[in-house]
């Protein structure tokens, strides 16, 4: 893998974290923040982002790595999210409160982390 792929999936991966975690997050999968029934709502976003990284990945890797990959994927923003959503964890801070937005930098630099071992897990795998 060249320096450029390498730098072109930064950008891929950036975009589809843009578009999975923003433009494709609707009203259902905002039941995540929910005490109860959050579940499937929180799945439903993760699956979305799992099916983006199988989706890119699958151009570099064989489809059962891919997979595999898309699967911790859905994990890391699994527990992630479940952690900055839920009301009785991070969840239960406001936008006015300085914690809100540690908490969210937090979520989204373990988000950005994650697609950088998938990168570099592809860069191995091929």
């Amino acid at each position: 893998m060249t320096l450029f792929e390498i730098m072109f999936l930064l950008v891929v991966f950036q975009g589809k974290h843009f578009v999975a975690d923003y433009l494709l997050q609707g009203e259902y999968m905002l039941g995540k923040f929910k005490e109860t029934d959050w579940f499937l709502p929180l799945a439903a976003h993760c699956a979305v982002h799992a099916g983006f990284t199988f989706f890119i990945a699958s151009f570099w890797i064989n489809s059962m790595d891919a997979m595999m990959l898309a699967v911790l994927d859905f994990g890391a923003h699994l527990i992630m999210d479940r952690i900055k959503a839920s009301p009785r964890m991070w969840g239960r801070f406001k936008t006015d409160q300085k914690e809100f937005w540690w908490a969210l930098g937090f979520d989204q630099t373990i988000h950005h982390l994650t697609h950088y071992f998938i990168i570099a897990a592809i860069w191995t795998l091929q």
